[in-house]
């Protein structure tokens, strides 16, 4: 158990360093202005690679470790905090959760930085984004392995902060600079609510460990409802980071970022976290009835609502962004469907890890399309006729749109079929729904293929493309390979610490309608798009195109609500401000004081015979009423 903990300190130290190393080696430094530009591109990126392959050696050392039955919960490495009755240490949790996670993390963030050796090769800034890269990948990891809530919650700022950095990395731009606050300040919102659930948590058990949390529930049952409360905060702080409805709105623009930033976003660093924690905490929601079924529905709804927006998106990357948020409520949902007794947390995390292959390989793709195009277009209408120009390009963004729509025998064919089939036994209603939205991801995903790779040449960028160097290229050949076999394995049941538990698979009618989902979705791109359209079809139907290419308007809503809410808070407060406080209270009582010495001044003249004429009229009074 030593060894499996030096390990682990090993995992987390690879991207630290590497980002360290780079800020002062790389950056403005005399190494810099000796070797130039060229060599600070190359040390920036080896640096960072190295680092992490390193880091990614140990990880798989450790997962080995766990895949033979080694398990380390509660093992206290450090006294952080001591402060009356709590008592906060540095512990990692390393179980089958997180040994899983911890290699989908370091696989899918290694080939991301392989991939941004050529998209970043011209940018001045690359050292910068390499250290920004490594220091996101060490956030992450922290809160793959942290094992009390405490520690998670610090290593979830630091993605929080990561991110902002790396999501505004072309600063100058104001779209991306305006992005990277958005997305912090909307995350803030989520992360109030996950700190007040943590503090509520601690105040019913005594306690911020994950394991010793769990046995003082098991132990000493608490109220249902101030458990569903608690369980409800706790899960606001995934509705942020995983970008559920209604804190989903700053993930699309988070494409203001390099499109590695984005693959590495939307894959399996930042918004998975959300769907891990909840995994991490199943204990919590397992024992809630009413927050399961709040963190199901909303799971659907954001699915259902993502995925109707996408239809109507054209900018490739953004479509990729809405078919992220459509998968998360996809994962999400499963938590709050998943039987305790059963398969428990394993359809969502079986999904998530796929996803995250088949999503990388989709953004790297657009990358590469991207790149081909000069950095100057991201419009699919201003693409086609790239399938002849960039096959290789073209087969893996056809791979991972297969795999992300569940076609048989990919890897996300096992992990929705998983997901599906938790919904079938468990609520009919949103089976319906994740059908539904099933079909619509088959449908704007070949949508996006068809008019970008298919047709004629729509713009000049687009007559000039030619495919990507190989250091592009190799990262979405593997990724390509990992979004074809990771399912073949089944469900991974060795997540589940219960080997007399197997997991549920989908009944047989399950399968069939997501086949014929998949097979209308298609079929209608294809009918619709793939003859070379020049034109949206949908601008047919001129009201849902206009809705759904509006997102619902639901950002004009919160500006409505914003102006409405804060402005109308602001005028009161500047009112009681202004007339209440220093107008009554400060100005007001200052003029009446002076009033007051001003007419008692008249009364201090100074002369004898005035104050005698006020003796006689005073006495002159008393008198009257002593006699009357």
């Amino acid at each position: 158990m030593e060894d499996v903990s030096g390990l682990l300190w090993r995992v987390l130290a690879g991207p630290l360093s590497a980002a360290v190393v780079i800020w002062l080696l790389c950056h403005k430094s005399k190494f810099y202005t000796d070797f130039g530009p060229i060599m600070e591109r190359q040390a920036a990126a080896f640096i960072a690679i190295g680092f992490l392959a390193g880091s990614s050696l140990f990880g798989y050392w450790a997962f080995g470790a766990v895949r033979d039955g080694a398990q380390m919960e509660n093992r206290v490495l450090y006294e952080f905090l001591s402060a009356g009755d709590l008592m906060v240490e540095i512990n990692w949790s390393l179980d089958r959760l997180s040994g899983l996670m911890m290699m989908v993390v370091c696989g899918v963030s290694l080939c991301i930085m392989v991939y941004s050796i050529g998209y970043m090769h011209d940018d001045p800034g690359i050292s910068r984004f390499f250290a920004k890269l490594s220091f996101f990948v060490f956030s992450m990891l922290g809160i793959v392995l942290a094992g009390n809530f405490l520690m998670m919650f610090i290593f979830w700022e630091l993605v929080g902060v990561s991110s902002y950095l790396l999501i505004g990395y072309w600063y100058e731009r104001p779209s991306a600079a305006d992005a990277g606050k958005k997305a912090f300040i909307v995350n803030r919102l989520g992360d109030f609510g996950f700190l007040i659930g943590i503090l509520m948590l601690w105040g019913i058990t005594g306690e911020v460990d994950f394991v010793r949390v769990k046995n003082q529930l098991a132990a000493h049952p608490v109220d249902a409802n101030l458990l569903a409360v608690a369980t409800v905060l706790i899960f606001c702080g995934a509705v942020g980071k995983s970008a559920q409805f209604p804190l989903h709105v700053w993930l699309p623009d988070a494409m203001e970022g390099p499109t590695p930033v984005s693959a590495l976003i939307h894959a399996a660093t930042m918004v998975a976290a959300g769907v891990y924690m909840l995994c991490r905490v199943s204990f919590l929601v397992f024992g809630s009835p009413v927050a399961m079924e709040i963190i199901a529905w909303t799971g659907g709804i954001t699915a259902l609502m993502a995925a109707l927006i996408a239809t109507q998106q054209n900018d490739i990357k953004r479509i990729l962004a809405y078919s992220t948020l459509s998968q998360l409520g996809y994962m999400v949902m499963a938590v709050g469907l998943s039987n305790p007794a059963g398969s428990g947390y394993m359809p969502a995390m079986f999904h998530l890890s796929t996803h995250a292959f088949f999503k990388a390989l989709l953004f790297l793709s657009a990358g590469s399309v991207i790149i081909a195009l000069h950095h100057s277009e991201q419009d699919i209408w201003k693409m086609g006729g790239l399938l002849k120009k960039m096959p290789i390009t073209a087969g893996c963004f056809a791979v991972g749109a297969l795999a992300l729509c569940g076609f048989p025998f990919m890897s996300g064919f096992y992990s929705k079929e998983a997901i599906l089939g938790l919904a079938y036994d468990h609520n009919p209603r949103l089976y319906l729904l994740a059908t539904v939205t099933a079909g619509l991801t088959a449908f704007y995903m070949f949508r996006c293929f068809f008019v970008a790779f298919f047709g004629n040449t729509r713009g000049e960028h687009a007559e000039k493309a030619k495919e990507s160097s190989w250091v592009v290229l190799g990262p979405l050949v593997v990724l390509a390979v990992a979004s074809i076999c990771g399912g073949w394995f089944g469900i991974p049941e060795w997540l589940v610490e219960n080997k007399a538990i197997s997991a549920e698979h989908a009944p047989r009618a399950v399968m069939i309608a997501a086949l014929a989902a998949f097979t209308i979705g298609v079929g209608a791109a294809a009918f619709l798009y793939a003859r070379g359209a020049t034109t949206d079809a949908l601008n047919k139907l001129p009201v849902l195109s206009w809705v759904l290419r509006n997102k619902f308007f639901i950002e004009e809503i919160y500006m409505v609500l914003v102006k409405a809410g804060q402005g109308t808070l602001a005028w009161l407060c500047g009112f009681v401000d202004r007339w209440i406080i220093a107008g009554l209270a400060v100005r007001g009582l200052a003029a009446t004081t002076r009033g007051t010495g001003q007419v008692l001044r008249l009364f201090q003249t100074g002369n004898v015979q005035t104050y005698a004429l006020w003796f006689a009229a005073g006495a002159t009074i008393i008198l009257y009423c002593l006699v009357r």
